[in-house]
């Protein structure tokens, strides 16, 4: 199955259209009127002209054949409706981070030729203020604020968009060729735009497969999923600008969870964060790392707190260390701790559970579907037990490339004995029980004497 996002949250909503889906402060969707507001963004983007413009087939792994929608928000329901109306127009959403100054929003802008740009009205002036330089974006979408500031001259207001726009299904076919876009941080030069297929990226990372990692066949299947599950409802503390938080929240979607968005989106304030979990009974939180976990334990330790309601803790995007995991498992000792670790490059690539009865380790992960090591020299497939270290990696569903970089996507996603990995940067060891244990990416790595050291084993050493 060529699964796209369209026709999977079209599914989702088709199969509970009634039962909650978003929850943002004082606004509460259902999974059906959610579909309807994606399906109006979608309309108004394709009567703008935003949409696909050559298909798949005829480009090369670094090549877009879709207008692309840039979303400059904070966290709240119109960041997954951008998503999600962007793919029914046939476009391609993409994520810029707010805290970049102009000359790094310029050089996103640039290098992602945007065609449309969804914002919060706080983000105004810093549009403004690079737009004569931007010939191509000619769609501006402001979403009201507190900021107080006016619409920018050619810009239309966002729900005025929805509400003048049909509630119709497009009239285009979507394919599972259409473009998922994610940036990356950063971490190893200039961001880059990674190119998914969304049918290899819902696979890979955003609730493609069931939960015994077999994937699904079909949308009937999804949708027989979806109407039997209930009652999971998860709370998504990260920035939705980060591709952690976008696959945790669709994976969360295709079980038929509702989404809860804490009040505070600004920052991560960890009373507005530990109150919402009694509030809205949460069954599940969405985390990154100590840089979570250490603010919650800290105003654990200050106020109490309903957490009977939750039962996963999961993580990912950053390293969680052990002492900070069996200090959660204190506070809920009824949970479970699923650390996650991936990339922008590998889509979900292993995970570590941790219980109170198992105790908690940090950094040796059992790996999923398609998860590797490779050799140094990137010539061979290391086997569990192999004293090598060599580089984490993944086959199978991997990206087609970085936008408009055709040299680094040879670099990144190279082929071996006629198999394509991605390879975008990790040290590891494949350990003989069958885990994996990722050292961290080699750009940081210290040499000292001949011997490698890696700055995530100082870190974690520290902590």
């Amino acid at each position: 199955m060529e699964f796209n996002f369209a026709d999977v949250h079209e599914t989702v909503a088709g199969a509970i259209p009634d039962r909650e889906a978003l929850v943002f402060r004082d606004r509460r969707f259902t999974h059906g009127q959610l579909a309807d507001r994606t399906r109006r963004l979608a309309n108004y983007l394709l009567s703008r002209g935003v949409t696909v413009r050559e298909e798949r087939q005829s480009l090369a792994g670094h090549e877009s054949g879709q207008d692309h929608v840039a979303l400059y928000l904070y966290n709240g329901n119109e960041y997954l409706e951008g998503m999600l109306g962007a793919w029914k127009a046939r476009a391609a959403s993409l994520n810029v981070n707010y805290r970049y100054v102009e000359e790094e929003l310029l050089y996103l802008f640039e290098n992602s030729q945007a065609r449309a740009v969804v914002y919060h009205a706080e983000f105004a002036p810093q549009i403004e203020a690079i737009r004569q330089k931007l010939p191509r974006l000619d769609v501006l979408l402001q979403v009201p604020d507190d900021s107080g500031n006016d619409l920018l001259p050619g810009a239309v207001d966002y729900e005025e968009a929805l509400a003048g726009a049909s509630a119709e299904r497009p009239g285009v076919i979507p394919s599972g060729d259409d473009l998922y876009i994610v940036y990356t941080g950063g971490t190893t030069g200039m961001p880059k735009g990674v190119l998914w297929r969304s049918a290899d990226i819902f696979v890979a990372a955003m609730g493609g497969r069931k939960p015994d990692g077999v994937e699904l066949e079909s949308l009937d299947e999804l949708a027989a999923q979806v109407r039997s599950s209930g009652g999971l409802r998860a709370l998504v503390g990260p920035p939705f600008m980060h591709g952690a938080a976008q696959w945790s929240s669709f994976m969360l979607m295709t079980m038929g969870a509702c989404l809860v968005v804490p009040d505070v989106v600004k920052k991560l304030d960890p009373d507005d964060f530990l109150g919402k979990i009694g509030q809205e009974k949460i069954t599940s939180i969405t985390i990154v790392g100590d840089a979570f976990a250490r603010p919650l334990l800290d105003q654990m330790a200050k106020k109490d707190y309903d957490l009977s309601s939750l039962v996963i803790i999961g993580s990912g995007g950053a390293p969680l260390s052990t002492a900070n995991k069996e200090a959660l498992l204190e506070k809920v000792p009824h949970a479970m701790i699923f650390d996650g670790i991936g990339s922008s490059e590998t889509g979900a690539q292993a995970t570590n559970m941790s219980t109170k009865d198992t105790g908690a380790t940090t950094g040796k992960f059992q790996p999923g579907p398609g998860a590797c090591v490779l050799s140094e020299d990137l010539t061979r497939v290391l086997a569990p037990g192999s004293d090598e270290m060599g580089w984490f990696a993944q086959k199978g569903r991997v990206p087609l490339g970085y936008f408009g970089d055709p040299e680094k996507t040879a670099r990144t996603f190279p082929v071996i004995d006629g198999l394509r990995y991605s390879v975008p940067g990790d040290r590891a060891r494949y350990r003989d029980d069958g885990t994996i244990e990722v050292l961290g990416r080699d750009s940081v790595t210290i040499n000292s004497g001949g011997e490698k050291i890696f700055a995530e084993e100082v870190e974690h050493a520290l902590k």
